[in-house]
């Protein structure tokens, strides 16, 4: 058999085989799908009901096996359907760090037919208010620190609370009920029938004009990104056993089927985030694997837990493979256990690549470019086709079109730059009470992804640019317009541009060009502080820069934050 990417792929997705595509309505848009995924989410969490007591959930000294997690999953279903009056097409909002509850209350939610609204963990109380309000939330299940930043909105909101891990003795009155005393392990899970493109899931992004958009996917859309990804897996190792194969090494045709250590992942991405929730935890959820999840980021415990647990795959952003590779106690820790070593949200330097290539005894460095819109599906690179190309972001599965198109919408020659455009079965139906903007992202069933790039004749994708005005702080997407909204807000601010600077652990920082008032006095401290007070501390500024005079704009007047960027970074 052939190595190369496109024989392969082909033979893995050709009729009859587990990954077979074929062209089906979606939305009632000719589409390729995976004839096999599953038909729902409800669909792959029933399968762990027949995987007993292997160890699914590793958090801190907790150990939960499947059987514990599907007896709370149906126990949690039970009370939302009959405490709470939750039917199918209600939201509830999930608002915490990374506990076992939030993989528990995901498979609830959505194994009855209700929609998760993945709430993120940084936001300020306005900032869960306005999601909260925005997605008609009928219920939220949240951590003490959520329930606190969250009180006064869920009374005026009359949104149902459930709270996880409360302390002993907290007093939060008769607003909050305590899971312990909603979760009937073993409780009968709710019949329910769900469809395909049902709606499953709204994950809140950042948004250009200031508020952040709620992004739909159906059942569908997730689990054929699920697929996409165990697909582009199966293309991986059977061009590695054809490669190993063809040079007469039998023995590396055998280690590409079969693992030294059973696979596992470990959780270091926040699961209201995309990556964390589908290609990680739900990765985990639909094959048997172990997930160890981590109470927070922080590169010496994580290098523990991969050593005490022998984790095999390692996903995260940029930065933290580096923190990985710059902890202390690296060389002494065991990573041998380490097949693949990277993840998305940011590119990544190429020393970074060929350091994590030269760093591991066995892990190969990988990168994914999803997006919330594709279920954070898309090309991906890895090993040696990495390693030879680490500027490109890879290729995709064959039921993903691709295209780079030019201002017009229309497709440019192969190596010509332009707008990356995206087909597939993975989108997302749209956004949430947001028909405009739904309109300008998805067109005929493709979705322009706002980032310029250009495509090589082998089928790697380049990302040059972002077309939005964004930026990208270790995986996290800060839209100038929302911070400069803000920044504006304060009686002293003549005029404010934001802007990403690099930073080499982050990626890029958010930075701030200001021209103060005439007369008027502002401090970078005082500036910080009003910002922080209203939006996540992810997106305050960390660089100011105050300037003499209005800030430089083109022809047509727009501010020319390339220049500012070139001042603060010279």
């Amino acid at each position: 058999m052939s190595s190369s990417y496109d024989d392969v792929a082909a033979q893995v997705t050709s009729p009859g085989q587990r990954f077979e595509i074929a062209e089906a309505p979606v939305l009632g848009i000719p589409t390729r799908i995976f004839t096999n995924a599953p038909k729902s989410l409800r669909e792959i969490f029933d399968t762990a009901r027949s995987r007993g007591d292997a160890t699914f959930l590793v958090y801190e000294d907790e150990r939960w096996s499947f059987d514990d997690v599907m007896a709370s999953v149906d126990g949690l279903a039970a009370a939302l359907v009959e405490r709470y009056g939750v039917q199918k097409g209600d939201r509830v909002s999930i608002g915490m760090r990374n506990y076992p509850e939030w993989v528990l209350s995901f498979a609830a939610i959505t194994s009855i037919g209700a929609i998760s609204v993945s709430l993120n963990a940084w936001w300020t109380e306005d900032e869960l208010e306005y999601a909260l309000e925005d997605s008609g939330s009928k219920v939220l299940i949240a951590d003490v620190e959520r329930v606190e930043r969250s009180r006064v909105a869920c009374h005026r909101l009359d949104v149902a609370t459930i709270g996880v891990r409360l302390p002993e003795g907290g007093s939060f009155g008769g607003s909050v009920d305590r899971w312990e005393d909603v979760v009937v392990p073993g409780a009968p899970m709710p019949a329910v029938d769900i469809e395909p493109d049902d709606d499953a899931t709204i994950l809140y992004t950042s948004g250009t004009t200031g508020r952040p958009k709620g992004a739909v996917s159906t059942h569908r859309a997730v689990t054929q990104a699920l697929t996409a990804f165990g697909c582009r897996a199966a293309i991986d190792r059977a061009r590695t056993a054809a490669t190993a194969a063809a040079s007469g090494d039998a023995g590396g045709a055998t280690a590409a089927a079969a693992p030294d250590n059973p696979p596992s992942f470990i959780l270091i991405v926040p699961l209201f985030h995309v990556t964390g929730c589908v290609p990680v935890m739900l990765s985990c959820f639909s094959a048997g694997i172990k997930l160890v999840i981590m109470y927070k980021w922080d590169s010496e415990r994580a290098l523990e837990l991969i050593e005490r647990e022998k984790v095999t795959n390692f996903v995260g952003v940029p930065t933290q493979s580096w923190d990985l590779l710059e902890s202390p106690s690296f060389a002494k820790r065991d990573t041998s256990s380490l097949i693949s070593v990277g993840g998305g949200g940011a590119p990544a330097p190429p020393q970074l690549v060929a350091r994590v290539d030269s760093s591991f005894k066995k892990a190969r460095p990988s990168l994914g470019y999803g997006m919330t819109e594709t279920n954070a599906y898309g090309p991906g690179n890895n090993g040696d086709d990495y390693v030879k190309r680490p500027t490109s972001t890879g290729r995709v599965v064959p039921v993903m079109q691709i295209e780079i198109r030019d201002p017009d919408g229309n497709p440019v020659p192969i190596g010509s730059p332009g707008e990356i455009w995206f087909k597939g079965p993975n989108l997302i139906r749209g956004y949430w009470n947001k028909p405009e903007a739904t309109a300008d992202t998805i067109v005929d069933g493709w979705l322009r992804t706002g980032d310029l790039g250009r495509l090589d004749d082998e089928g790697f994708v380049y990302v040059e640019d972002r077309a939005k005005d964004m930026v990208l702080r270790a995986g996290e997407n800060v839209y100038c317009a929302e911070v400069e909204a803000a920044i504006y807000e304060l009686p002293a601010v003549y005029e404010a541009a934001v802007f990403g600077v690099p930073h080499e652990r982050l990626g890029e920082e958010v930075a701030a060009a200001v021209y103060v008032r005439p007369g008027q006095t502002l401090t970078v401290e005082e500036l910080q502080a009003h910002v922080r007070e209203r939006l996540a501390p992810f997106k305050v500024p960390t660089k100011v820069m105050f300037v003499d005079d209005q800030l430089p704009r083109n022809p047509a007047g727009k501010i020319l934050k390339r220049e500012l960027r070139d001042q603060l970074v010279g």
